[in-house]
Parts: C-alpha cells; sequence; structure tokens
C-alpha cells in the first residue's frame, strides 16, 4: 500500500476536521444545540486521530535497534488501536452521556435557528472531500477487494481507519441534521437528544470494528494469499530445493514481512550447494514480494514418505 497516499488521505481528513470543529462549536455556543456539541466533540476526536495516524506514521520509520531488533514497523498498529480507544471514550460515550442530559431536560433551540442547519450543511461538503480523497486513495490500492474486504483484509490502518471515520462522519451529520431540523420544526428538544444518541452509538460501533480489526494485526497477521502464493512459487522454482515442508509469513508492519520457511534438499547435496540454494530462494522471494524484508530459510530432508519425484515439486503438506 502506498504510503504517500494513506498520509494525503489522512492531511486531507485532518485539514477538514480541524475547520468543522471550529465552526461547530462557534454553532452550539450560539444555539445551545446538544447534536451540535456532539458532532463537535465528534470532529475533535477525529482531529485528535488523525494526528495519532501522523505521529504512528512517523515513529514507524525509526530503525531496528538491538532492543528491538525487527524495528518498529507495529508502532503504525498502536496508534490505530489508540484511535479507536479515542473514538469510543471521547466520541461515542460523550455523545451518549450529552443525549442522556438532553432527553432528561429536553428544551428547544430558541436562537439563531439557521446557523446549525447551515453549519451541517457546510460540514457535509467538507467531509464528503475528504471521504472523496480517501477513497480515491484506496482504490488505488484495493484492486477488486470489496470495501469490506479491504477494510478487513488491509495490512495498513491509516487508509480503512480514515474511511471509516469520514463515512461515520456524514452519517452523524445526517443524524444532527435530523435531530437540529425536527426540533426546529417541532418546537420539542427531545429530537435533538435523540439525534445526539444515534451519533453515540454510531460512534461506539465504529470504534468497536476498528478495535477488532488493528487487535488482529496487532496479534500478527500472515502475507495475503497471493503473497504466500507467489513466495511459495519462488522458492519451489529453485533448482536444488525439492520442494517446501512448511512455512509462515508474518506482517512486522504494513510494509514489511517476514518469511520463514524449511525446505527438502536431497541428502546427497554437499553443504556448498544448500547454501547456494538457499541464498537463491532468499533472493527470489524478494523479487517476487518486495516487502519480504527479513527472511529464514532452513533446510531439512524429508523424513516420512517417498522420495520427491522431482525437485520443485513441493510434498503435501
Amino acid at each position: 500500500m502506498s504510503t504517500e497516499g494513506s498520509t494525503k488521505a489522512v492531511v486531507m481528513a485532518l485539514a477538514a476536521n480541524l475547520g468543522i470543529a471550529a465552526t461547530k462549536f462557534a454553532a452550539y455556543a450560539l444555539t445551545g444545540s446538544s447534536s451540535m456539541l456532539a458532532e463537535s466533540i465528534h470532529s475533535v476526536a477525529d482531529s485528535s486521530n488523525q494526528a495519532l495516524l501522523l505521529i504512528g506514521g512517523k515513529r514507524a520509520k525509526r530503525h531496528a535497534t538491538p532492543d528491538h531488533p525487527f524495528g518498529y514497523g507495529r508502532e503504525r498498529y498502536i496508534y490505530a488501536f489508540l484511535v479507536a480507544i479515542v473514538l469510543f471514550s471521547l466520541g461515542g460515550l460523550f455523545a451518549l452521556y450529552e443525549a442522556w442530559h438532553k432527553i432528561s431536560d429536553p428544551h428547544p433551540i430558541t436562537a439563531w435557528h439557521w446557523v446549525p442547519v447551515v453549519v451541517l450543511l457546510v460540514a457535509v461538503g467538507l467531509e464528503s472531500m475528504a471521504l472523496r480523497t480517501a477513497v480515491k486513495e484506496s482504490n488505488a490500492v484495493r484492486g477488486r477487494a470489496s470495501w469490506v474486504q479491504f477494510i478487513r483484509r488491509s495490512k495498513s490502518p491509516e487508509l480503512p481507519v480514515i474511511l471509516l471515520e469520514d463515512t461515520g462522519a456524514l452519517a452523524g451529520l445526517v443524524f444532527a441534521l435530523a435531530g437540529v431540523g425536527l426540533t426546529l420544526i417541532t418546537g420539542n428538544g427531545i429530537w435533538d437528544g435523540l439525534g445526539t444518541a444515534a451519533i453515540g452509538l454510531l460512534l461506539v460501533a465504529i470504534a468497536i470494528v476498528l478495535a477488532v480489526e488493528v487487535k488482529s494485526l496487532l496479534l500478527g497477521e500472515s502475507a495475503s494469499a497471493e503473497h504466500v502464493r507467489r513466495i511459495e512459487a519462488a522458492i519451489a522454482g529453485v533448482e536444488d530445493v525439492d520442494g517446501i515442508i512448511h512455512m509462515r509469513t508474518m506482517h512486522l508492519g504494513p510494509e514489511e514481512l517476514l518469511v520463514a520457511a524449511k525446505i527438502a534438499v536431497d541428502a546427497q547435496d554437499d553443504a556448498g550447494r544448500v547454501v547456494r540454494a538457499i541464498n537463491e530462494a532468499e533472493a527470489r522471494v524478494r523479487e517476487a514480494v518486495p516487502i519480504a524484508r527479513l527472511i529464514y530459510i532452513e533446510p531439512d530432508l524429508l523424513r516420512t514418505g517417498p522420495a520427491p519425484a522431482g525437485r520443485g515439486t513441493a510434498p503435501p503438506r
């Protein structure tokens, strides 16, 4: 996945949300609308999240150290998990608390009636621009995968996070418009509270989805099926490799893959021939999958079953 594309989408979303947050707070100060306050805090949470993603991306570029020999690529996953926590607490729980407060003591919007509607409509336009950028950058890397598959299978957290945040932001603005609009029409402030509650529930749901997906990345996900296929083909294509006994892969970061494989070699091969086969296999794997940065290949003999029929044919695993 393009790091530049991810950064562009994050920066675009951050710029949009900072402007939207300031405008929403001004509208809340004029009208006292709880939906506007919930949306203001929502924008603050989104801005904080985008700042966290940028920090995580920068820290992940640090070089490996003796204490962290596999590098810092997973910093991007850690900061993405913090995004889910911020969205859940600062965004979702605060909105639900404000909704409970407004429903318990509803009051109509009595001043500056047009302000929240205008602000929300402007916010819809800005959020649409941010979402359009995220969609454009995602389309460049998601291939034929559906949007659900892209969010679930992506090894880079930034674009899925921004996609979910911007989609949730647009849906939240619709809820806020409905709550404010019905309050203005009916004069009953309970609609404002219900719109706020809908925003809170939406943010909590998005935060849970993000937490589940990022947790999987933190635990260590394997390479994609396509990358596994390329790696297996690269190793099996080496002349002195009789097959792959077993192989494991794990993402150390979005653009850094660990490959560990045990290969079958002929019992009659000398050490020099085996070493040349391993070096060739490593070179082929790096050519086939450039993000395979750390490769460990161990030679072994087949211990069970008949001898391989021919070199390059992998035995059953």
